[in-house]
């Protein structure tokens, strides 16, 4: 296997088909020599602000062309992209970006930041500036995005790896020179790794401005996608459109669609599997740190309903929250993780919740059955007691889904 710095991998996709389309989002797109010569230029643009290797860039922009060709330059300087929403008011992003030290923010008008060098969205670099190869330098983490869903405060989730690609694996199902959907933010980790992982495999990655539920099946059958990417939400949003509506639209370039983020309540996925086909609808369980990863095939879930499938890399395991004693197989407990090969990730902003015997929990309640099905059941924070009995909000909500007027339901313990 060949890996090459991210730099490269671009360059040499541009060189192999320079006008076949790299990126579309709307009505815009930009083909492969287009998005090598524009985020030439802006890296240049990025380093003359102060950008370096090492450092991290907040970007703050909505899905879009723009927000690739930022990321895209950013890595070219061997700096690391970190993605947050642009909703965000000032004052929660600048926590963001004092916790990164960023040395730029993009997306933002200066007054939103003012002790920090920021470009406004639709920034354009100097056009004297050359758009020529730079020299090839790596990220030492190739992303850093923003959480708070284990620890309830944001922070920083520093990627292990480095700013490589493994050329020709890009692995959960996606093509070499495919065409990849993706509708959800790309400030979420999830969207921005399997979107940029299109990219460097040569995908053309198709993005939605905002979810909508029938533009995503336009964007499908208009770019005959082979890979989507979904959250439950979506998934929902989606069925409840009119019979004559979803089935007007031809899905069948689709070899795997994804979801994965929240619990998918089993009408929901048990519908999905039987209007698009179960060996088609793919289920990953893992947390941003990736210490380790649990899929599950539609057809293999009809059999064990509600798990999120076996792991696929790292280890599981249930342990008591008190104790941190293993429980037997089929036992409720909290679920801890580790990857079998050194660190993942690093925290800024948090410490990780160990065990110890030094394996790492996100917070989630499950248990894991005799075969090893994965089973979740809730966050250990949302839990909640009542009259000495555990009540799982999560179930709760998956049953208030199954009402046709119900379009998304929140259960708190009070």
């Amino acid at each position: 296997m060949t890996t090459v710095s991210i730099t490269q991998a671009f360059a040499d996709k541009a060189a192999q088909a320079p006008d076949r389309v790299s990126i579309t989002c709307g009505e815009q797109s930009v083909t492969r020599a287009e998005l090598e010569s524009r985020t030439n230029r802006l890296a240049r643009a990025y380093a003359g602000l102060g950008v370096s290797q090492g450092r991290y860039v907040t970007v703050a922009l909505p899905n879009s062309v723009e927000f690739f060709e930022a990321v895209v330059a950013i890595w070219k300087l061997g700096a690391t992209p970190q993605p947050v929403s642009y909703r965000l008011p000032d004052r929660e992003r600048q926590a963001i970006v004092e916790l990164a030290d960023a040395a730029l923010v993009v997306g933002v008008a200066s007054q939103a930041h003012p002790t920090r060098t920021t470009v406004p969205q639709n920034f354009e670099p100097d056009p004297t500036l050359s758009d020529a190869p730079l020299p090839d330098v790596i990220s030492p983490a190739w992303k850093a995005p923003t959480s708070g869903g284990s620890t309830g405060r944001p922070k920083l989730i520093v990627a292990s790896d480095p700013g490589t690609v493994n050329v020709g694996a890009p692995g959960m199902g996606q093509q070499v020179d495919g065409v990849v959907c993706i509708p959800g933010p790309l400030y979420h980790n999830a969207p921005f790794s399997f979107a940029s992982s299109a990219l460097f495999h040569g995908n053309h990655l198709v993005l939605l401005p905002q979810f909508d539920a029938e533009a995503t099946l336009v964007a499908v059958e208009k770019h005959s996608a082979d890979w989507i990417l979904l959250v439950p939400t979506m998934m929902s949003r989606i069925s409840r459109l009119a019979d004559d509506v979803k089935n007007r639209y031809d899905l069948s370039s689709l070899v795997a669609i994804w979801h994965m983020a929240a619990p998918c309540p089993p009408w929901l996925k048990e519908e999905w599997c039987n209007w698009l086909g179960g060996q088609r609808i793919m289920e990953l369980y893992a947390g941003t740190e990736a210490q380790a990863v649990t899929i599950i095939r539609g057809d293999e879930w009809l059999a064990h309903r509600g798990s999120v499938g076996r792991c696929v890399g790292g280890e599981m395991k249930v342990l008591d929250s008190d104790t941190y004693e293993e429980l037997p197989p089929g036992t409720v407990g909290e679920i801890f993780m580790r990857s079998g090969r050194g660190a993942t990730y690093k925290y800024l902003g948090a410490e990780a919740r160990i065990s110890p015997d030094g394996w790492e929990s996100l917070g989630d309640l499950g248990k894991i059955d005799e075969e090893g099905y994965v089973y979740l059941t809730d966050r250990r924070g949302d839990m909640i007691l009542s009259g000495g009995a555990n009540i799982y909000p999560a179930e709760v909500e998956a049953a208030l889904s199954e009402h046709p007027d119900v379009v998304s339901s929140a259960v708190i313990g009070l």
